[in-house]
Parts: C-alpha cells; structure tokens; sequence
C-alpha cells in the first residue's frame, strides 16, 4: 500500500504531466528562466516564434534572445531591457511591442510580450517567466483600422454613423465644416436636426424604407445648416451587419454639391442666353447680285458684339455691326438693348446718321457711366448698287477692289454710343460697288486678337486673309476670318468677341 508521501508524489507528478501538457497546448510562447538567466523551460510556440529550438537554448538567456528590436524596427532593445531581464530584476512588463527579426524569420514578426519575475516561498526573486504572442496580423490590421480613421477623419466628405433607431454615433470634422453643428451637439441627437423642411414625409419615408432593406441609398438631398442655410448634398447612405448578419449601423457619406448645382445652373442659363442671343443673328439676305455673310464668336457664352440686317421700305437693306464694352453677360445685355433701339429706329425710316443720334440719346439714360457701344450703319441699295455709311466710334470698314487693292476705308464718323449728350454723326453717301468688289465690316475683337508675346493680328492680315478666299461663298470668308485670328493668336485665350460681315458683289452684277 503506498505511503502518503508517495501519494502526495504522485500527484505532484500528474500536475507536473498536466502542466507540461498545457504549456506545450498554449499558443503563447513561454520561457522561464532562473536567476542567472539561464533557461529552464520554452515551450514549443517559444521556439516557433522566436525561431530557436530547445537545444539552441544558451544558458545566458540574455545572448539567447536576439533580433529583439523597438517598433521602429531599427533599434535594437539592449540585452538589460530585454523583457526577460527587467523581469529577473524584479519589474513587470505589461504588453510590450516588440518587432522581431533573425535569420530564421524573414522578413520579422511584431510580438505582444508580458513578463513577471518569480518568487520563491520568501517573496525573494528566484526567475522570470516570459509570455508572448505573434501580434503581426493583429498589427496589420490595428494598423489598417488606424489608415481608415485618419481617412474618415480627414476626408472632405462628411459621414455620419448612426445606430439602428438613427441616433448619431459619431461624425468627421467635415460633418461639423459643413453643417456648424459641433461633435458634441451631433452626438445623441439624430439627423433631423439637419431637416430643410422642403422634403415632404414621404421622401424621407421611402429614403429610410430603402436603405433599412439593405439596399444602398443614394440621391440628392437639401440640408439645412445650424445657421440656417440650406446646402444640397450629395448622400449615400450604406447599412452595416454583423458577422451573423444582425443590422447594427447605417453610415452615411455625403457631400456638399452646392457650389457644384450653382455653377451648373449658372451655365445652364448661360447656355440658354447663348441660344437666345445666337437667334439675334439675323439670317444673310439672299439679294440678287450680291452675296451676304456674316460671323459672330463670342468670347464667353455670351457676347457684345452683334451684327444685324434690316431690309427697309424702299427695298434696301440695312446691315449694323456694333461692339458693346467689353465680354460676357453684361455686354450681351447691352447688346440686346442695342439691336432693340436700332431696329425701332430702323423702322421709323430714319437715315442712319438719325439713328445713330437716336439710339445715342436712348443709351445715355440705360448704360452706367464709362461704358458705350460703338456702332457700324450701312444701307446697300440693290437697285443701283451703291452703299453709304455712317459710324459710331467703330473700328474701319472696307471696300477692296477686284484686284484686291484698298478701294477705300469707312472711318469713324461719330463718337461712340451712350457717352455724350447731343452727339452728332456724319452720313457717308453712295459709295459705288462694282463687280467683284468686296464690303468688309469687322469688330476690334479681330485685329486685337494677340499672340502670347503681344503680336496683333491687325487689319493687313484680316484683308489679305480676304483677299487670298475672294472666292469663296461671303459666310465661309466670314467664319474663315475668326478662325484665321484665333490660330494667330496660338492658343492663347480669346479675350475679346469676334464678328465679321462681307458683301460681295457678284460678277453678273
């Protein structure tokens, strides 16, 4: 029959079993040292982490554990701070990282390390034990949590998470830019408090409806700020599960498309004054003996230049050519206010140099001071093939002969439009217009058209570009004349608009 020492021996030793058995079960590596740092036990995750064997074990445990460096990878931790040793002295090392490199890991592995002396029945220490755990995937992912934080937080888009009843769990610093509302007076509340107030119950009903269905929300929404500003945002709303597939959060990323939605209907409108003014260009007459034509390129989407023909009572046809100051929308304003007066005084049958007076006396009342218009009148007479003038401030027209040669330049015969009271302008009378001759009128925006160094295009190449197509049809000389200026100009922004017109005399005139 056994004794109670052999008993007591016995049981000692299956707890031993027992032990031995658990430690080498255990994930966690595992080293117990004495204190003279030599090994007395490493278990087989030890070995495998640390890349060691249980016969490599030296008996100064410190030149054991090498390849041990701070997690800047770069700096080796010095033999006296290892883990190991801190513990052996007394310390205890709670959750250290450490980044692990030798020649039996390659590249290295992150480890998570825990130490503790050991004391013997006295509470002097004896030892130290040692635990630790591959954190390397653990790493890559806290590390791939943290990217993803700081790109929330630094993202321009404002995202808002919410639990499942909506209740705002957390915003980014772009939730706050753009709606005023801080973290803190976010936090609890529920994104009604960013209700405009211009979407009816049902929106927000089939909104909620489709995304707490799992479905994937997106649309444009108008917000309201804390100030009270509205602001349309772009929004998508995403739902979150869990591993089970329970709904926990919805997510929402939105962003703020004001700005956006103003330029486009800046442009759209624009684009609609551009259609508008494009239907001022009244259609080139067909006129037996002459050829007609004319261009208008605008430098913006509207413009100030405009051209015009009238045909009057007495069969002939008057042809304006006029330049408000500057480009854009205000100039096209202008221009349309022009068009207007002329054609009414047009209609009065009034000689141009009356018209010219007429309209002078109209815009002094309608354009603010220091803008003006300058204005080319002409009245071709088909019957006798004669054309007389009369100029506001215009830039010259020609008359080229059929050899190309200057017949003779149409000056100015007048101040501009809408700057002086009581202005008076000269009539021009009949020029004679023979066969093959060619009318050239044109808008400053052609001979200023400017090359990146300050070279101008200028009238001389205008004529000769006229001279070299006299015979093409008067509208392809025309929109050739732009498209001459703009490639002089190489590329460099149009800052001016860009009308020609042409009459040519047919031959069999």
């Amino acid at each position: 029959m056994a004794t109670a020492v052999e008993c007591q021996y016995e049981a000692l030793a299956q707890q031993s079993d027992a032990l031995q058995v658990i430690f080498e079960s255990l994930p966690w590596g595992v080293i117990v040292a004495d204190q003279a740092g030599r090994f007395l036990f490493s278990n087989p995750a030890a070995e495998r982490i640390l890349g060691i064997g249980a016969v490599e074990a030296s008996p100064n445990g410190s030149t054991s554990l090498q390849g041990w460096y701070l997690p800047d990878q770069i700096s080796i931790v010095p033999p006296d701070e290892l883990p190991l040793v801190r513990a052996i002295r007394g310390q205890e090392v709670l959750d250290e990282l450490i980044y692990l490199r030798n020649s039996h890991e390659s590249p290295g592995v992150w480890i998570r390390v825990n130490a503790w002396p050991l004391r013997d029945p006295s509470g002097l220490v004896s030892g130290g034990v040692v635990m630790f755990h591959d954190f390397t995937q653990g790493r890559e992912a806290l590390q791939s949590f943290i990217l993803r934080s700081r790109v929330v937080e630094q993202t321009a888009d404002s995202v808002v998470l919410t639990d499942t009843q909506g209740v705002i769990q957390y915003v980014n610093p772009a939730f706050e830019a753009t709606t005023g509302f801080s973290r803190d007076e976010a936090l609890g509340r529920t994104p009604r408090i960013l209700k405009s107030g211009l979407h009816d119950a049902e929106f927000y009903r089939q909104m909620w409806t489709h995304f707490t269905h799992g479905a994937v929300f997106k649309g444009m929404v108008i917000n309201r700020k804390k100030t009270g500003e509205l602001y349309w945002a772009q929004q998508t709303i995403t739902s979150m599960r869990d591993e089970s597939g329970h709904l926990t959060h919805f997510v929402s990323v939105s962003q703020d498309v004001t700005d956006l939605r103003k330029k486009q209907e800046q442009e759209f409108q624009l684009q609609l004054a551009r259609d508008v003014q494009q239907r001022f260009y009244a259609a080139a007459p067909v006129i037996a003996g002459f050829d007609i034509g004319g261009s208008a390129n605008p430098a913006d989407e509207t413009g100030g230049d405009y051209f015009d023909f009238i045909a009057m009572a007495d069969n002939s046809l008057m042809i304006a050519v006029a330049d408000a100051k500057g480009h854009g929308f205000s100039s096209a304003l202008v221009m349309a206010l022009t068009r207007a007066y002329v054609r009414c005084f047009a209609a009065m049958q009034l000689e141009l140099d009356e018209v010219l007076a007429r309209v002078n006396q109209m815009l002094l009342k309608d354009l603010e001071h220091g803008h003006f218009v300058t204005l080319f009148l002409a009245r071709l007479k088909p019957q006798d093939g004669t054309l007389s003038y009369a100029s506001a401030g215009h830039v010259p027209g020609f008359v080229l002969l059929k050899s190309g040669e200057l017949k003779c330049s149409l000056d100015s015969t007048g101040p501009p439009l809408g700057l002086f009271p009581g202005s008076r302008f000269t009539l021009h009378h009949a020029i004679q217009l023979e066969p093959e001759e060619i009318a050239v009128f044109l808008t400053d925006g052609v001979t200023e058209s400017t090359t990146p160094d300050g070279c101008q295009f200028g009238t001389q190449r205008a004529l000769d570009y006229v001279r070299s197509r006299s015979h093409d049809p008067a509208a392809d000389i025309a929109s050739g004349i732009y498209q001459a200026a703009r490639a002089f100009a190489q590329g460099d922004l149009q800052d001016d608009d860009i009308t020609s017109v042409l009459i040519k005399v047919d031959r069999s005139k």
